[in-house]
């Protein structure tokens, strides 16, 4: 049995527990297959192993404070930390594109971070705490993004039951195909006024 599978059998035998600490853990920056153990749950839900409201409750709770441990971690432990781990953990490249998102989007980078690039959510906190992003403002948007996403995860999840592997595929090429777009959005607007200078 491979990590995911390993994890998608403690969900169904331990439930909540285990996608609490999964979704925790993710949030902080480690990498684990969030998005699967969220469409799975909802899988869950519509077979009758779990309720829909405990899911979302304790997913969302979960989401948010690993988030915010990431902020106050680098808010508080500061940038050559982060950047000693981020180096470790091989991520330098991911903070560096969050960081031009952070600059670029503000709160509503924050908010669009948690559900629909969520491939950059964790290092998105990690630059909020750096550039000291004001931390109830951080705290409104993270909730309320994260809420939207565990929601449209699980909800996926309940719907399409049978077809759960399917559908994280599906949503995990269109996040990297977000990214992409931001990534070019925010390097088009820095490229064109200096080619326009030289010109």
């Amino acid at each position: 049995m491979n990590i995911t599978d390993q994890l998608l059998a403690a969900l169904l035998v331990y439930g909540l527990p285990v996608l609490f600490g999964i979704i925790l853990i993710c949030s902080i920056g480690i990498p684990f297959p969030v998005s699967l153990m969220l469409v799975a749950a909802g899988s869950f839900i519509e077979q009758g192993e779990m309720k829909l409201w405990q899911v979302i409750a304790a997913a969302s709770v979960a989401a948010v404070l690993g988030d915010q441990i990431g902020y106050g971690l680098a808010r508080w432990g500061g940038r050559r930390l982060i950047k000693r781990i981020s180096r470790k953990i091989g991520a330098a490249d991911k903070i560096k594109e969050a960081e031009a998102f952070t600059k670029r989007w503000s709160g509503a980078g924050i908010f669009l971070s948690r559900w629909l690039v969520t491939p950059l959510g964790p290092w998105v906190n990690v630059t909020s705490g750096i550039a000291a992003y004001p931390w109830r403002r951080f705290l409104l948007w993270d909730a309320l993004g994260q809420v939207l996403w565990v929601a449209l995860y699980v909800i996926l999840g309940y719907i399409f039951s049978n077809r759960v592997q399917a559908i994280v595929e599906i949503l995990g090429n269109l996040a990297w195909v977000v990214v992409g777009l931001v990534v070019t959005v925010i390097l088009g607007r820095k490229l064109v006024p200096m080619f326009a200078r030289k010109t």
